[in-house]
């Protein structure tokens, strides 16, 4: 089974980005395929890179980027989304002057049209938040 999956809270507002990424892991261990992860609305705090979360907490930035560098799961951030918020990718912080990026290992910034392509390509769309 193809599964695409919407992550639309952050990662310290509920669990539900993760529980997705528990239903992905488990997805992938028994062989199905996940095509597209889309973070929208707060769902794009799961890829700042700069967040510091005690010791003693989940570190879910890390554990998004260990995904992606394991599987090959496309987790993509909804560019909107994140411009509302804060978060830059490489091209945009240098053209607001910035020396660094705000995104984590493992993620992409790009538009709604992969959230599209994704509910187009997959089987199954599961939204969490």
């Amino acid at each position: 089974m193809k599964f695409a999956v919407q992550v639309n809270t952050s990662p310290y507002q509920s669990n539900s980005g993760h529980s997705a990424y528990q239903f992905i892991e488990a997805a992938l261990l028994q062989g199905h395929e996940v095509f597209r992860v889309f973070f929208y609305h707060d769902g794009v705090y799961q890829a700042f890179k700069h967040t510091t979360p005690p010791d003693d907490e989940l570190q879910f930035t890390a554990q998004w980027s260990e995904l992606a560098r394991r599987y090959p799961v496309d987790l993509v951030i909804c560019i909107s989304a994140a411009q509302r918020r804060g978060l830059l990718g490489m091209d945009e912080a240098r053209r607001q002057g910035k020396q660094d990026n705000d995104l984590a290992d493992g993620f992409r910034i790009s538009g709604l049209g992969q959230l599209v392509e994704a509910t187009l390509e997959a089987d199954r769309f599961i939204v969490f938040g």
